[in-house]
């Protein structure tokens, strides 16, 4: 069975996981602290920022993971990223890992941390230590609405994902919720993404799964070309469902890897459509390329190229900067057998230009969501990429984040 979407599906659908999100007043108006919670410790797994400035949620996060490989509850605040604030950075971390401790009796060591916001402001503790004690997880709708509206920044809407699958003859849920709009660049954006599944697994195989997957989707995606100090996608797993453990060796493993993947392929296109000032959702779809690898370093240079993204906010068809991204992605190709196409229609077929009605191009370049398709005929790997154009709001917004 492949894994379908859950109608009305979201990260509490897992059995074994309640939520909530309020507003504490860090921020004017949106919720702005809020808390995924399991019953139990349960398997977890997650994947960092590769940005050698990494906030103080990301060290007590990874700390917490490396005792036991659980988690039992993960607080998220937005507004600020507490990073770049030096010892006493690390000490409001910890301090809100305790609170977390004390007011849900769980143990320290079970509880992920994270942040998301301006980056050198110091955690504004009078707030959020006392809405800690106001948080009231509840496996319902509404407690998942309430926390993914808590993880928001400049993001436009809340992203969520939610698909099931059989495994062992057992309905195996898997969900995510994600925020992300600009200092999107991931090898790990500002960037949060948690994913629960009731599914019955152990730390280390969901570790890889998890690993294997963001190549192929969270580390395709770019709005900007910047890396955050706290990216962070967290998986949480809470054996819930009665199935024969996974791994490599389980029969129905692919349909789990599909079914994480399906979630976080659904989040991040939702990142990329809801980059700062986008206005267009654009995939990138490489094939004939040496390896997957290869092919999805080319989708990405294509999609995060300035001039292709300002290309198509402008619904301009100009291919040359696309295989000029091309050129440069470090890939080694063959520059005479280049297939471009722009949704359907044929631009450049053996690196020789074909005559296209610009006018159904335009017409094309004008929906808000845009596929380029690139062969390059010397290998078999396939990949994608996503990410948004480039519009004057982006500057805008970007220009007067902190006023």
């Amino acid at each position: 069975m492949q894994a379908i979407e859950a109608v009305n599906g979201t990260i509490t659908t897992p059995k074994g996981f309640k939520s909530d999100g309020i507003h504490t007043k860090v921020k004017r108006k949106r919720n702005d602290l809020g808390v995924i919670y399991c019953d139990q410790p349960v398997a977890a797994a997650a994947v960092y920022t590769l940005n050698q400035i990494q906030a103080a949620p990301i060290a007590v996060t990874k700390e917490a993971i490396q005792t036991n490989g659980k988690i039992q509850a993960v607080v998220v605040n937005s507004g600020h990223a507490n990073a770049c604030t030096g010892k006493q950075g690390l000490t409001d971390a910890y301090e809100v890992q305790e609170k977390v401790a004390k007011t849900f009796v769980i143990q320290p060591e079970d509880i992920a941390v994270a942040s998301t916001g301006l980056i050198g402001e110091r955690m504004k503790m009078e707030k959020i230590i006392p809405g800690i004690e106001k948080l009231e997880p509840v496996a319902t709708n509404q407690g998942a609405e309430q926390f993914a509206q808590a993880i928001l920044t400049t993001d436009t809407f809340t992203k969520s994902a939610c698909v099931q699958t059989m495994i062992d003859g057992e309905v195996v849920t898997v969900a995510g919720v994600a925020k992300g709009s600009g200092m999107i660049h991931p090898n790990m954006a500002t960037m949060l993404g948690f994913m629960t599944t009731d599914a019955n697994i152990s730390h280390e195989a969901l570790q890889r799964v998890l690993s294997n997957v963001t190549d192929q989707t969270y580390n395709r995606i770019t709005v900007d070309g910047d890396t955050s100090t706290n990216d962070m996608v967290l998986a949480l797993a809470s054996a819930e469902v009665d199935h024969a453990e996974l791994s490599e060796t389980h029969p129905e493993w692919l349909q789990f890897v599909s079914a994480m993947q399906a979630v976080s392929e659904s989040l991040s296109k939702q990142i990329a459509r809801d980059g700062e000032g986008a206005t267009k959702l654009i995939e990138v779809q490489v094939s004939g390329a040496p390896t997957d690898a290869d092919a999805g370093k080319i989708a990405k240079q294509i999609v995060g190229s300035d001039l292709v993204k300002t290309a198509i906010y402008g619904t301009d068809a100009n291919w040359g900067r696309i295989i000029c991204a091309i050129g440069y992605a470090g890939v080694t190709i063959d520059p005479d057998t280049i297939d471009i196409a722009i949704g359907s229609y044929d631009t450049l077929l053996n690196s020789e230009p074909v005559m296209f009605s610009e006018e159904e191009v335009l017409a094309y370049l004008k929906g808000e969501e845009i596929t380029i398709h690139v062969h390059l005929h010397v290998g078999e790997g396939v990949g994608k990429a996503w990410g948004c154009d480039l519009t004057y709001d982006y500057v805008r917004i970007n220009a007067g984040y902190r006023t």
